[in-house]
């Protein structure tokens, strides 16, 4: 149906480091990252601590994965539990980015997350030799230089490069797809949710219209999806034949649903100060949302309704953040910028906050200067765990008890209302 001669026609890797943080903690540790039983936890003295990273082998023999907990880990003497080193692992991931600097200039590496790059070797073929070659090389550096092992997948433009990744190189190590593997490799691809950027809501949908492989998206009506999902229908449909027009360094958008809520707040609030008493509030149930699907995003959308008295209007806006995050400050900082870029000082009687542009939250991105942050993620799911066990208005922050806060008020509401 497509003409791929005109399509991207790039020779991009997409290169994944195998449980980064429990490899690197081996390594530390003078353990085989392949071989050992590892697990890297936010914090050894609490049994309701996250698991940051498990090894390959505890993954696979324990079934102890990112976002299992401390007390879930078996009281197993060949199991060694360990604190994250961010740190250490920064200075590493630094070093590894080095490595593929050796073969292609910066501008060509785009560092996806702290485990996770993209790295395009068109310009350099003909100094290194082809793809697969390039990749071997710096497959042997950081296996010979660092003991860490990795993966790296090959196409011809990002998504496939990462879908390579993710459904062949691995298992093997190295892969390379071309767009002839479209039908042989990726169309049979099912559960869909096997396919990168396909969620588990969106593939519930999809099977209730009758798609349960990437072939039968690939085959589907391309109206009926844009009807259905809109502007996700259409990439959906374009990514089941491998096309992505994604740049170096753009984010591939991954379509999944957003976290939001909106509210009509109990009475018309004009003070500034107590409009954003609420906002925090939002933020944290936001926030809360989708840390509970074990997701984190991109993109932040926030809305103001002006009250009737002013005749109406308000205003929606959106803004998209380098990292994905759940951490509610980050979301609450996001939401004041477009507050003081877009209020007006009007009355407001309803606000409306979301999260997109959705990411697993194993996904998680150190940032070289805020080493702390992996710290206020761990927070929010510790306040999510005291919440769920004592309920909702058992930890509230500060402004929920101020004259503006409306947390407590609906704290004791059933479905939106009084029990």
């Amino acid at each position: 149906m497509f003409n791929y001669r005109d399509m991207p026609q790039n020779k991009i890797m997409c290169i994944d480091m195998k449980s980064f943080y429990a490899s690197c903690s081996a390594v530390m540790r003078g353990l085989d990252p392949l071989s050992c039983y590892l697990a890297v936890v936010g914090n050894t003295d609490r049994s309701g601590s996250v698991v940051l990273a498990a090894s390959p082998r505890l993954k696979k023999d324990f079934g102890i994965k990112t976002g299992s907990r401390l007390f879930e880990i078996p009281n197993d003497p060949r199991i060694t539990i360990v604190n994250p080193k961010m740190a250490a692992y920064l200075r590493i991931a630094t070093e590894i980015s080095r490595v593929f600097n050796r073969y292609v200039p910066k501008e060509d590496i785009h560092t996806y997350s702290v485990d996770e790059s993209f790295v395009k070797v068109d310009g350099v073929l003909h100094l290194w030799g082809d793809a697969k070659e390039i990749a071997a090389k710096i497959k042997d550096d950081i296996e010979r230089e660092f003991q860490l092992p990795c993966a790296i997948g090959i196409g011809p433009n990002m998504l496939m490069a990462k879908l390579c990744l993710d459904l062949e190189a691995k298992k093997e190590g190295i892969a390379e797809w071309t767009y002839a593997d479209v039908r042989e490799k990726l169309w049979p691809v099912s559960p869909l949710r096997n396919m990168w950027g396909i969620g588990r809501r969106v593939e519930k949908t999809l099977n209730s219209m009758g798609i349960f492989t990437v072939g039968q998206l690939a085959r589907y009506d391309l109206g009926i999806l844009e009807k259905k999902f809109g502007i996700m229908g259409n990439q959906l449909y374009h990514h089941a034949w491998g096309i992505d027009f994604s740049g170096m360094g753009a984010p591939i958008m991954e379509g999944q649903v957003s976290f939001g809520k909106s509210q009509i707040l109990l009475r018309d609030y004009n003070e500034e100060e107590g409009i954003k008493h609420v906002i925090l509030e939002m933020c944290e149930e936001v926030s809360r949302r989708a840390r509970n699907h074990g997701k984190a995003g991109r993109t932040v959308s926030f809305g103001i309704g002006y009250s009737k008295d002013e005749w109406g209007g308000g205003f929606s806006r959106s803004r998209t953040i380098s990292k994905p995050t759940n951490v509610t400050m980050d979301l609450y900082e996001v939401c004041l910028q477009l507050l003081a870029e877009n209020y007006t000082g009007k009355t407001v009687r309803s606000i409306s906050i979301s999260l997109g542009g959705l990411t697993e939250d194993s996904q998680f991105q150190i940032d070289l200067f805020d080493t702390d942050g992996w710290r206020r993620r761990e927070l929010g799911y510790t306040m999510d765990r005291i919440r769920s066990r004592f309920g909702p208005a058992s930890l509230l922050r500060a402004v929920s008890y101020t004259g503006a806060g409306t947390a407590r008020h609906r704290a004791g509401l059933v479905g939106g209302h009084k029990g």
